[in-house]
């Protein structure tokens, strides 16, 4: 196959004066939008790679028509251009790059520092003081082993403002699963302090230090005739155990490792990554990069773990030995890149053997599991999509859909929901919320007046105008966001997008909706089981939990709030101290003054004012 640059780029006279050294280069569009960056041992030699005669690649084929202008940055090593070509990519975020979009967080068990410690769950900046475990793929990993922890170790979980105002013992203290040491007398300091040692040295790896502990405190027990202090260390003890046997990891593992299984068909990848951190697994979690059409397997898992490793991003951090189940070229130069962000030595490796072997088997098999079912879903979503189109008997495909409801309760704190679906289904990153004002309560149509002025009010990018705009709600409904669309037409860019209504039937179950068309106003009754009507039962229902959701977050907000804000004095930050120290507004109302005074930041004369404010002195 032949190319030939575009005439705006002399790819011949660049050539001639490109270095021969590594370094990292920038390809630009007409328009002054980076579409590619790479990085090249040999500059040189890979750029003209690009503008050969022959050139096998479609993608590389189709991104070269489209440059306009190649800038490099030398570099001294290829450590150096590939930690460059990452900070770039996550800059520019090229079209033709493989991309990793994960801005999730990555949860910690952190064992706090405080006279008596508590075990639970930080996410964000490592800034209270404590010991750190982690990190776990999600919350739910994490919160299911807080849940095992406090089957075993009986040290407290609850918030600092919780402990703090305790004057008798919770339910935990009764199902022994806390020593209560919120209220004075139930365990001593030195029993507390060793359940945490115990838990700390559980949560490092060190489950048969732990056990052999605990073995000698139980004998310790018998021994001195004290029976049922030592029948609770057996309790303790085969706990332990049985959790020890769920998650440790047989064999010599290192303590801290990562497996990345691979999939990849039909242009969709999927990265599963096994994390295993002192010894335990702590769970995994799959990944799927946008990946540009016609790339490569290599080029897309060494995207994938420069982008995972070195972003920083969500508390994550390198781990010591990096498993692949596939083997690719530059595996040392990315241990090297690796080792010198980490500030330690990271070995990348994909020729393993026996324990490492059958984890990097496990990863693969989870890496294609997840992969068959989001195929799955897309092939379902394109059928559905196809029925729609079909339907709507539409020129062009569906890119963009977009559907609007409003959620209030008896006219409080409206607030209007706009959720996108795509063609690969649900695209949440776009979802917005919007908090409804300066309307008459329960006048759902000025609601639905305000959110589509302030969602088409100003000058719209092509590609965010919906194809098809859904509307939850009836005739007068719809005749209202055509009157409101009429008026923005301006904004969209000569794009007019379809406005279908969606009326609940009398009986308001599912399958019984009827479609009201924009303009002609015909209405359409699909048979219930046609996939079509499933797609539009999927985004109404998606808009509607994600406005009733933004509308209790607020409502009870306004609730937990309204009555501090109108005591003088009482600002956000005092407001927030209170509910925080104090654990939550009831709890503020039932505090004495004294009880006031101690929060921080509150004087003992504003504690009498609030005081007098909540019970109408």
């Amino acid at each position: 196959m032949t190319t030939s640059p575009p005439s705006s780029f002399d790819s011949k006279a660049f050539l001639k004066v490109v270095s021969h050294q590594s370094g990292v280069y920038r390809m630009y569009d007409s328009g002054g939008t980076v579409i590619y960056v790479g990085k090249a041992k040999d500059l040189k030699k890979r750029l003209a790679s690009y503008f050969r005669t022959k050139v096998d690649s479609i993608k590389t084929r189709t991104l070269v028509r489209q440059i306009s202008d190649i800038q490099v940055t030398v570099t001294h090593t290829e450590t150096e251009a590939l930690i460059l070509e990452h900070n770039l990519i996550k800059q520019y975020q090229p079209r033709y790059n493989v991309l990793l979009r994960d801005d999730k967080s990555y949860p910690w068990i952190v064992i706090t520092g405080h006279r008596h410690p508590r075990i639970g769950l930080h996410r964000g900046a490592r800034k209270l003081k404590g010991d750190y475990f982690g990190p776990y793929p999600s919350g739910g990993a994490v919160r299911e082993s807080l849940h095992l922890m406090q089957k075993i170790f009986p040290v407290r979980q609850c918030e600092d403002a919780v402990y703090a105002n305790r004057s008798r013992p919770c339910l935990l203290y009764q199902l022994k699963r806390c020593a209560g040491p919120c209220v004075a007398g139930l365990v001593s300091e030195e029993e507390y302090a060793q359940q945490v040692e115990l838990a700390r040295l559980f949560l490092a790896g060190k489950n048969q230090q732990v056990i052999g502990s605990l073995v000698g405190k139980m004998e310790s027990a018998s021994g001195d005739l004290r029976f049922e202090e030592a029948a609770r260390y057996r309790d303790q003890i085969q706990a332990l155990r049985r959790v020890t046997e769920q998650q440790s990891v047989s064999g010599n593992v290192l303590d801290e490792l990562d497996v990345v299984g691979v999939a990849f068909e039909q242009g969709t990848a999927c990265i599963h990554v096994l994390f295993i951190r002192q010894g335990k697994v702590l769970g995994s979690r799959s990944y799927f990069p946008k990946v540009p059409a016609d790339t490569d397997l290599d080029e897309v898992v060494q995207s994938f773990l420069l982008q995972f490793y070195l972003s920083g991003q969500g508390g994550r951090q390198i781990p010591s030995e990096v498993l692949l189940d596939v083997a690719l070229e530059d595996e040392a130069l990315i241990a090297d890149t690796l080792s010198q962000t980490a500030g330690y030595k990271v070995r990348v490796q994909s020729r393993t053997r026996a324990e490492r072997a059958r984890f990097i088997k496990l990863a693969a098999i989870n890496a294609q599991s997840a992969l068959r079912s989001r195929l799955a879903h897309q092939s379902t979503m394109a059928a559905r999509l196809a029925q729609l189109e079909e339907l709507l008997e539409l020129d062009a495909p569906i890119n963009r859909m977009e559907c609007f409801d409003i959620s209030h309760t008896m006219g409080e704190r409206t607030v209007a929901s706009c959720v996108v679906f795509n063609r690969d289904g649900p695209f949440s990153a776009e979802y917005r919320r919007f908090n409804i004002e300066g309307i008459t309560g329960g006048d759902d149509y000025a609601a639905m007046e305000q959110v589509l002025e302030r969602r088409f009010g100003k000058q719209q990018e092509p590609d965010k105008v919906p194809d098809v705009l859904f509307i939850d709600g009836g005739l007068g409904q719809l005749r209202r966001a055509e009157e409101i669309l009429a008026r923005q037409l301006d904004f969209l860019g000569g794009k007019h997008p379809l406005l279908i209504g969606i009326a609940k039937g009398v009986t308001r179950k599912a399958g019984l909706e009827t479609l009201i068309m924009g303009e002609s106003h015909e209405e359409l009754h699909l048979p219930a089981d046609m996939p079509a009507l499933h797609l539009i039962q999927h985004i109404r229902d998606e808009s509607h939990r994600f406005a009733i959701t933004g509308h209790r977050a607020r409502r009870a907000k306004a609730r937990t709030t309204s009555t501090l804000e109108d005591i003088p004095g009482v600002g956000p930050k005092r407001r927030q101290a209170l509910l925080k120290y104090l654990g939550g507004l009831q709890e503020v109302k039932k505090a004495s003054v004294d009880d006031l005074a101690r929060v921080p930041g509150i004087s003992t004369e504003l504690a009498q004012a609030i005081h007098e404010a909540l019970h109408g002195h």
